[in-house]
């Protein structure tokens, strides 16, 4: 995304407020499925907003930019709020890629019926592709570092997150370097998915 800036400044700002749109959504929708579940941290931190610069982290910003793949601010949520914390959490976690595919489809259903919105519409649907299934990796920040052990059995949930803790940032950032001829182990791991779910919505 990075190399657009220079060769062409016009699909550098499409692709830029594309990001911005698809990590504001994805944000927002942690704040607001936690806020409905009866927890009030997201909007005493000001989280429960379409306001962008609340959601915007640095470090996953950058790595968007120079790798296409990364993350928001994350959202606080104190589960001691919620009525049953093991279901809410990954509710709460499934919210934010949930919100990007739905933002895709929709995406892909404007531009069918009006063309002329591609020149927005398809920067908007791969990053939102890309920022979901990214974001479903089981690795902190990333959403499906809470998600999978929502769906595990409770004893391999906790060994999960014990594994986790041990690899934390460093694990990340491991994934996600463009150390291997340039890109990352995510990257080609991933790629080809959201390159065939892109395909699928934009139309020929």
């Amino acid at each position: 995304m990075l190399e657009f800036l220079t060769q062409n400044p016009i699909v550098f700002l499409l692709w830029a407020i594309s990001l911005i749109i698809a990590v504001t959504i994805h944000e927002f929708a942690h704040a607001f499925v936690a806020d409905r579940l009866g927890d009030p941290t997201p909007k005493a931190h000001g989280r429960l907003t379409l306001n962008p610069l609340s959601h915007m982290d640095p470090l996953g910003t950058l790595a968007l930019l120079v790798a296409n793949i990364g993350w928001g601010k994350p959202v606080p949520v104190d589960s001691y709020n919620f009525a049953n914390p093991r279901r809410d959490i990954l509710l709460v976690s499934l919210a934010g890629p949930s919100s990007n595919v739905i933002l895709a489809i929709l995406t892909a259903l404007l531009i069918r019926f009006f063309p002329v919105t591609a020149i927005l519409g398809i920067p908007l649907i791969i990053l939102n592709i890309g920022l979901a299934i990214f974001n479903l990796i089981p690795i902190p920040p990333l959403d499906g570092s809470k998600i999978l052990p929502g769906l595990l059995p409770k004893q391999q949930a906790l060994e999960w997150e014990q594994f986790i803790e041990r690899i934390g940032l460093f694990g990340l950032l491991l994934f996600i370097l463009p150390i291997f001829g340039g890109q990352s182990l995510i990257g080609i791991v991933i790629s080809p998915i959201i390159s065939a779910i892109a395909r699928i919505l934009i139309p020929s």
